[in-house]
C-alpha cells in the first residue's frame, strides 16, 4: 500500500506503473482532496510513530533504503485518509474508487499469489499430514483425477513422479507458482486443512 500526496494523479500513477519490474499496475483506491498542499513526510512520521515495522525498508548496497509503501490492508489506509479529510474539515472531498472488473480482477489474482507464495512457504510433508505412501489423492476441479503419494515430497500422476505443485500446475494451467495442498484432497479433506488441523 502506497500512501502520498500528489497535484496529478493520473501522472503520478503513470510514473508508478512505467517501471516493468512490478508484477501487477497500481491504481488508487481512495483520494482525498484538501484545502492545501500536505507533507508526505508527516503523514510518513505520525505512521512510523504507530507502527515503525509497517513500512517498506531494506539495506540496499549497505544503505537503508526506506520508501512510502506500507505493509496494511487498503481500509487501515482508508482510515488514515478519514482522519486527514476530518482534520482539514473536507471529508466531503474524500472518494473511494471504483475498482474496474480487470482491476477486481488483478487484485484477487494478488491476493491468491500473495496467499499461495505464504502457503508455499512453508514446506508440505505427506507423512507429517499422516498420509502414507501409496494413498489417493484427488484433484480439486475433477475428483476423478487421482494422484498416488510417491514419498513425503512427491506424487505419482500418469506414470511420472513430480511435486505436488509440479501437478497442481500442469493440472490448473496456473502460469504462476502456487501451493499444491491447496489443490488436492486426501479422505475429502483438503490437504491444508489437513496439515492446520494437524498443526504441521
Amino acid at each position: 500500500m502506497k500512501i502520498g500526496y500528489t497535484r496529478d494523479i493520473d501522472r503520478r500513477l503513470n510514473h508508478l506503473n512505467s517501471s516493468e519490474c512490478i508484477p501487477f499496475a497500481f491504481r488508487f483506491y481512495a483520494t482525498c482532496e484538501v484545502p492545501s498542499s500536505l507533507s508526505d513526510l508527516k503523514i510518513h512520521s505520525i505512521i512510523d510513530k504507530l507502527n515503525p515495522n509497517l513500512r517498506s525498508a531494506e539495506k540496499f548496497n549497505g544503505k537503508q533504503r526506506v520508501r512510502e509503501f506500507y505493509a496494511m490492508s487498503p481500509e487501515d489506509a482508508y482510515s488514515i485518509l478519514e482522519a486527514v479529510a476530518e482534520i482539514h474539515n473536507c471529508g466531503d472531498k474524500l472518494k473511494k474508487a471504483a475498482p474496474t472488473e480487470e482491476e477486481r480482477s488483478a487484485e484477487q489474482i494478488a491476493q491468491e499469489i500473495d496467499t499461495e507464495s505464504t502457503e508455499r512457504a512453508e514446506k508440505f510433508s505427506f507423512s507429517k499430514c499422516q498420509i502414507p505412501v501409496g494413498s489417493a489423492i484427488e484433484y480439486c476441479a475433477d475428483p476423478n483425477t487421482v494422484a498416488t503419494v510417491a514419498d513425503d515430497k512427491n506424487v505419482k500422476y500418469n506414470g511420472e513422479t513430480m511435486s505436488l505443485t509440479a501437478l497442481a500446475k500442469l493440472l490448473s494451467g496456473k502460469k504462476y507458482a502456487i501451493a499444491g495442498p491447496r489443490y488436492f484432497k486426501y479422505k475429502g479433506e483438503w490437504l491444508n486443512d489437513i496439515r492446520c488441523r494437524l498443526g504441521v
